[in-house]
């Protein structure tokens, strides 16, 4: 897990990354990470944990174990990943790793919405193209500069056009995505409707006068 972690906030139009390859379909949220972490007061430590028992089974030789790709931050996946439960602690997990997007053959609607939610850009390309990727990472070192405006990323010698819904490309470009940070630039207007609202005046008169008795 990186040394330090950052939230992602407001608008996101780039993220430049080392890519990390992790082969397999049908990657479940439990294998991400298993039932017992879900327990957590919040989620600032599922990073250590992320992939608990597959890094276990393979003993120092699952990506996330190797020296070489402690510093990535680019998941490169095949298809349905994150299928299974809909537990949200599987995208925060991945996040407080160090994961800042996501690049697969296809996504669980559930995970995807997920990681939407909390600032990770899931893209998708053909199998093919995720092969490619994934048998270039097993030997040579590949950093991506992703643009999300125009939905394409870029390396020394390798250019791939993403495909992403544009409900979300828009969400990133304009920050909508982050709700917190939406409401609290937006915080005088919500003051400014709360006051004009007629019945929250009357409420807040009629607990008054309960609390008052007779």
């Amino acid at each position: 897990m990186k040394s330090e972690f950052t939230q992602p906030i407001g608008k996101i139009s780039n993220i430049n990354g080392q890519c990390i390859p992790l082969i397999g379909n049908d990657i479940d949220t439990d294998r991400i990470i298993p039932a017992r972490f879900l327990k957590c007061v919040n989620f600032d430590s599922l990073g250590e944990s992320v992939f608990e028992d597959d890094r276990k089974t393979l003993k120092g030789k699952h990506p996330f174990d190797l020296e070489e790709n402690k510093n990535a931050s680019i998941l490169i996946v095949n298809s349905n990943f994150g299928c299974g439960s809909s537990r949200e602690h599987a995208p925060q997990a991945l996040m407080r790793w160090g994961i800042k997007a996501i690049i697969g053959e296809s996504f669980a609607d559930i995970f995807y919405s997920n990681c939407i939610a909390i600032g990770i850009p899931c893209f998708t390309l053909p199998k093919n193209s995720i092969e490619e990727i994934q048998n270039y990472c097993d030997n040579k070192f590949l950093f991506l500069e992703i643009d999300l405006k125009n939905s394409f990323a870029k390396a020394k010698d390798l250019s791939l056009n993403l495909e992403i819904k544009e409900s979300s490309r828009k969400m990133f470009l304009s920050g909508e995505w982050d709700a917190t940070s939406t409401l609290l630039e937006n915080e005088n207007l919500i003051e400014n409707k709360f006051n004009e609202l007629p019945y929250i005046e009357f409420n807040s008169l009629l607990i008054v006068n309960q609390n008052l008795g007779p």
